[in-house]
């Protein structure tokens, strides 16, 4: 004989105030899984809440790395443009260096000017020392541009040189923003996965819930069709000794079991199930046995006749310990 669950008697229990009272002394079956549900949604809470952070350091990580790229950027313009001031004083040093190696060549073919003959070939005094100037001057501006060039490139090389490692340091900090934005992303496609699953846990809980409230339902409308059964096939074979405040007692035969499997409405086994007649004791009546605790009328078998009932033991040591014997139970 398969006994009916304790989970089919506590959702009995549950679904049947008039017949047991106050109801179960255990909790329903659903509560441990309303508990997980619980649990699930105190997760999905903090995993939530980690997501934000995550959201709030992903988006300064990439506010960093969009500033270090355009830092980048603009180094690399102000290289460009080093670089072509650099070409443009490089071209005008060989200009000049050109201008200079002419003028050179044209000394040294013609000969260095004599001022003497310059003053003697003058027209006039005024006309000598301007002649004179202008050759000074020439000498000294050939000279002078040579040099201004040389010093102007060698500053610009300096500055490029110096770009050249910032725009090093840049691409480290870059390199390094890059790795955190990718860390923190990988992070939080993680955590979103981690909230997906909990969902998914979340809605089959739910499925569950709801499966075990209609099977309890079931459970209930085939207890009373029983009950409705027994009560019009005629008086109980064995009467019942009235209790006071509204219990009664009755002395049994009470057989101890350890049988996995489900019962016959098909839930599954557990403590605190008795099976009965049910034309003696009523479906989802609460019965409180000596030595054995609190249980439920919540199966029959084709063995339990009359004023015998079986309780079920979760092994099979407990059960024979058990044995059979004789007890007052009180039905409540």
């Amino acid at each position: 004989m398969l006994g009916l669950g304790l989970g089919a008697a506590l959702v009995l229990g549950t679904f049947l105030p008039g017949a047991l009272g106050a109801g179960p002394p255990h909790a329903p079956p659903t509560a441990p899984l309303k508990q997980r549900q619980t649990r699930l949604a105190a997760r999905s809470e903090q995993a939530l809440l980690g997501l934000y952070a995550l959201d709030s350091r992903l988006a300064a990580a990439r506010g960093n790395l969009g500033a270090l790229r355009a830092q980048a950027e603009g180094l690399r313009r102000e290289q460009e443009q080093v670089r072509h001031q650099i070409a443009l004083v490089e071209g005008t040093l060989r200009a000049s260096e050109r201008l200079l190696g002419d003028r050179l060549r044209i000394l040294y073919e013609e000969g260095e000017p004599n001022p003497m003959a310059i003053l003697l070939g003058a027209a006039s005094l005024d006309d000598a020392v301007t002649r004179l100037d202008e050759l000074e001057r020439s000498a000294r501006q050939g000279a002078q541009a040579a040099v201004e060039a040389k010093d102007g490139r060698a500053k610009l090389k300096d500055l490029a040189l110096e770009l050249a490692s910032r725009v090093r340091e840049v691409q480290v900090l870059e390199a390094q923003a890059t790795a955190t934005a990718g860390a923190l992303a990988d992070a939080r496609a993680q955590r979103l996965a981690y909230l997906h699953s909990l969902s998914r846990q979340r809605r089959f809980t739910a499925h569950q819930i709801a499966a075990l409230t209609t099977r309890a339902r079931h459970v209930v409308e085939r207890a009373q069709a029983v009950q409705a059964k027994s009560e019009a096939s005629g008086p109980p074979r064995i009467v019942a000794v009235p209790a006071p405040q509204g219990a009664r007692t009755l002395t049994v035969t009470a057989t101890g079991y350890s049988l996995p499997g489900h019962t016959s409405t098909g839930l599954p086994v557990g403590f605190g199930v008795v099976a009965v007649d049910p034309g003696v004791i009523p479906l989802g009546t609460r019965l409180t046995i000596p030595g054995y605790g609190a249980g439920v009328a919540a199966d029959t078998g084709t063995a339990v006749q009359g004023n015998t009932i079986d309780l079920w033991f979760p092994t099979l040591a407990d059960a024979m310990a058990w044995g059979r014997r004789t007890v007052t139970i009180t039905l409540h």
